[in-house]
């Protein structure tokens, strides 16, 4: 009954190299896709944010990529930060605009 089990195992053990190449390229391409996210919302923050720190959902939305950009507001003492989308088909960001960070959170209730 189980007399194919050999060759079964061989056949598995032969896919591993390519199960592994395609979880590590997937994991590349995330990296690739939060690098593309931060230096595209950087340059939209260019002049608006001085040095901005940049944190980067790592998959985003179905859509889209998303971060939030903080630093010292360019010509000013305030911190701020601003939230940055990017399109994931055309590869296009934009930026929001700048939110202090002592704003007053509005709670709904």
């Amino acid at each position: 009954m189980f007399r194919s089990h050999p060759l079964l195992v061989a056949t598995a053990l032969a896919f591993i190299p390519f199960a592994s190449s395609a979880l590590a390229s997937s994991g590349d391409a995330w990296d690739e896709f939060a690098r593309d996210v931060a230096a595209k919302c950087t340059v939209l923050a260019e002049s608006r944010i001085e040095q901005p720190k940049v944190v980067v959902d790592p998959f985003g939305t179905e859509s889209y990529g998303v971060a939030i950009l903080t630093g010292k507001a360019v010509g000013a003492d305030a911190i701020v930060s601003s939230i940055c989308v990017y399109d994931k088909k055309s590869q296009a960001a934009e930026i929001g605009g700048e939110l202090p960070a002592d704003q007053v959170v509005i709670s709904i209730p």
